[in-house]
């Protein structure tokens, strides 16, 4: 029979190994998934091929599918399958929030999951000037934000809503304030004039109301007289002048006879002069026919033709020519043959010119 040596230092020493051998393990399992959950979280997964930063915009209605698509598309996405595992850990796959969203190159799997998730949206900018009509304006705010331009085309035309902000389809010029504003890519067509009202409250603050109360017109009334201003001149400092002739003849009972209510009229934006034929157009919007103010604005016009029509220049002007040398100045004029001798001079330059 064998007999065991239980104090040789090799065979005493073993038993103890067992335990150091179980930290050890344990210790590299943990390590491997702190690696891989690392690898999966704050490695960089978005790759735009030179680029600083990209968008991308997830339509509303979309699903977790339809973002993985939109990520991949031009390869935006190194690993969906990261994109994906750490998505479902973070309960984004069934809360994909609609929106328009700042991609940066090298962003992280928990950058990207985060902004999705909480819905952080990059705003959209929108500059609104130099409109000619409310489709013109469906048309280029459609471009820019989820709602399509056949939707916000038939806000602008909704007699019941836009009674509700005081506007009808003529006059909802009057509501838009030409400025630069940020929205929501997700943003509706109700919601734009909803935002729209809230700017022209904010625009109308006392003092612009108590000017067009002294002058007792209506906002609808001093923005359509504002739009006529604004196609006769594009130089601010003649504004107040131009206001002041229209002011005295409406005041007088004189039909207003401005020629670019004449061109509104006929929809020819291309007319560079009207002729008698042009004033015969059977039309609201031809104040060579009709006395008084047409029924809404020509065009959005803007903030300076706006005040030029509160802050008019007081003078007994009653009428207005383009000046001959074409620069874009007028003539003014008390009298109706004085205003003759100046039209016969801009007619002969356009004449030289064969403008016809």
């Amino acid at each position: 029979m064998t007999t065991i040596d239980r104090n040789h230092p090799e065979r005493s020493r073993l038993p103890r190994l067992g335990p150091i051998i179980l930290v050890l393990t344990t210790v590299l399992v943990v390590l491997i998934s702190a690696i891989h959950f690392y690898y999966r979280t704050f490695t960089p997964v978005i790759r735009l091929q030179g680029k600083k930063e990209a968008f991308i915009h997830i339509p509303s209605g979309s699903g977790f599918r339809d973002v993985i698509r939109l990520l991949q598309d031009e390869g935006k996405l190194k690993s969906p399958g990261n994109f994906r595992w750490l998505a479902e850990r973070k309960h984004y796959v069934t809360r994909v929030k609609p929106g328009k969203y700042r991609l940066r190159d090298g962003m992280t799997n928990n950058e990207l999951v985060n902004m999705l998730r909480s819905g952080k949206q990059t705003p959209v900018r929108i500059t609104i000037q130099n409109i000619r009509t409310p489709m013109d304006l469906a048309g280029r705010i459609g471009r820019q934000l989820e709602c399509d331009s056949i939707e916000l085309a038939s806000v602008f035309s909704n007699n019941e809503l836009l009674a509700g902000y005081g506007v009808t389809p003529a006059t909802v010029f009057a509501l838009i304030i030409p400025d630069s504003y940020e929205f929501w890519w997700t943003t509706t067509a109700s919601q734009f004039l909803a935002r729209m009202k809230r700017e022209q409250e904010r625009f109308w603050r006392k003092q612009r109301k108590m000017q067009a109360d002294s002058l007792r017109m209506t906002i609808s009334e001093i923005v359509t007289l504002a739009s006529i201003v604004e196609k006769e001149s594009n130089r601010n400092e003649e504004k107040p002048i131009i206001a002041g002739v229209y002011l005295n003849r409406l005041h007088r009972g004189i039909p207003l006879q401005a020629d670019p209510t004449v061109i509104f009229a006929w929809k020819d934006y291309s007319i560079k002069r009207i002729l008698k034929r042009h004033t015969e157009i059977s039309s609201p919007y031809n104040t060579y026919r009709f006395a008084g103010l047409p029924p809404g604005p020509i065009c959005l016009p803007s903030v300076a033709s706006i005040d030029a029509v509160l802050r008019p220049d007081k003078h007994d002007y009653l009428y207005f020519c383009a000046r001959e040398d074409l620069l874009g100045y007028h003539r003014f004029a008390r009298t109706l043959d004085e205003h003759l001798q100046n039209a016969r001079r801009y007619q002969k330059a356009l004449n030289n010119l064969k403008i016809f």
